[in-house]
């Protein structure tokens, strides 16, 4: 082997791709890019082999092919009309090969080129797909969903139709109480799609849980009940992502203080006295006129729905042989395999739920501008103008 010597010369004329070197280092994401830079077979399959899969395995290329059929089958059904779905070109569309694929979004970039826009397009989500098949959290979703739940559920009670968050001491009385106990694969897809670090982002509301009380002193008192159950503790919470758009903290305790001695002295619950409560709070709140630019929010949430979220972190156990199978004589007794798993907890007062089902603040709504946001980051601004033209 001849030795080593310092050399700039290629094949070709020497150039730098500066797209991809902005990219990578100023923290561009993937889905934001308008091209691929490959640029012949041998470059695609390079690149194939070192994202994870190895073409040449039949059952690999199967497995691309699958991944690629339901990604056009998704950007059809998500962001385009049904009018619209022949405006992918058949090569794109029904490609034989990924490796394909991927040349298509690799040529003519110095152009708008309408089959690397679209094989571009097929592209980003096809790498959603691969992250969620991928994810070890989601391939062990039921035996997490079970944990996870167990420590709720211990603080939940139900009596006819009537829910109840107690911790053997206080009880609460709920307006309503909702599981969110999984989210589709299109539906985490979606999430993925329209978040700025798009696949290296963790999906936060696999699991939750949204209780409504009949005030907003009554969540005050539901997230101390939950304190005091360690259902919330503050070494497991993801502070980053608490948003409270519900309780001014400061304005609360001085309603609370006033209100203590009459609370204390209450022979029943006392529904009213909270309720009047709730009225001296959102007077004294909005005196205060406070703004709370603490925490960044989620942009497809509307500036009119107010709650409190929280995103706890629970420690899983899973035992090794549903990870992997036991090798025999290896390990006598596999240990188990532990993990944290975030999941949400919301609270909001009555009013802020009937706000929440209709208007701007709607969950359709709310699905609205995700599917928007997606769209724009899918097709880019090119593709959006061909079909609006």
């Amino acid at each position: 082997m001849p030795a080593l010597q310092a050399s700039l010369k290629t094949h070709q004329r020497f150039s730098l791709n500066w797209s991809y070197l902005e990219a990578i280092a100023g923290g561009v994401s993937a889905i934001d890019l308008g091209s691929l830079a490959l640029r012949q077979l041998s470059d695609a399959k390079q690149f194939a082999r070192e994202y994870g899969y190895d073409l040449d395995q039949p059952a690999v290329r199967a497995y691309c092919a699958r991944i690629h059929r339901e990604a056009v089958d998704f950007v059809r059904q998500t962001f385009l009309a049904p009018e619209q779905h022949g405006e992918i070109p058949p090569e794109v569309a029904d490609a034989a090969d990924p490796l394909q694929l991927l040349l298509m979004a690799s040529c003519r970039t110095h152009c708008v080129d309408a089959r690397r826009l679209w094989a571009c397009a097929v592209l980003k989500v096809m790498h959603g797909l691969f992250y969620i098949d991928s994810n070890l959290k989601l391939r062990h979703f039921e035996a997490i969903r079970q944990q996870v739940f167990d420590g709720l559920d211990a603080v939940l009670r139900c009596e006819g139709e009537q829910h109840w968050l107690t911790d053997g001491a206080v009880c609460l009385p709920l307006v309503h109480v909702e599981h969110k106990r999984n989210k589709s694969r299109h539906s985490i897809l979606l999430k993925l799609l329209q978040k700025p670090e798009y696949v290296a982002a963790d999906i936060h509301d696999h699991l939750g849980l949204r209780l409504t009380l009949n005030t907003r002193m009554e969540c005050l008192l539901a997230l101390d009940l939950l304190r005091r159950a360690h259902v919330v503790a503050l070494t497991n919470l993801e502070v980053s992502r608490t948003r409270n758009s519900l309780l001014d903290l400061a304005v609360a305790k001085q309603v609370f203080k006033r209100y203590r001695a009459l609370i204390d002295r209450a022979s029943d619950y006392p529904l009213d006295l909270l309720r009047q409560m709730d009225l001296e709070l959102a007077e004294l709140c909005a005196r205060r006129a406070r703004t709370d630019s603490r925490h960044a929010s989620n942009p497809h949430t509307a500036s009119d729905f107010h709650s409190l979220q929280l995103t706890v972190r629970k420690m899983i156990h899973l035992p090794a042989t549903e990870l992997s199978p036991a090798i025999e004589g290896l390990l006598a007794e596999p240990p188990d395999v532990s993990f944290f798993f975030a999941f949400e907890i919301q609270l909001i007062d009555a009013a802020s739920l009937a706000h929440s089902q209709d208007g701007e603040s709607s969950h359709e709504a709310y699905k609205r501008r995700q599917v928007s946001t997606a769209r724009r980051r899918v097709l880019g601004p090119e593709l959006i103008s061909r079909l609006q033209a």
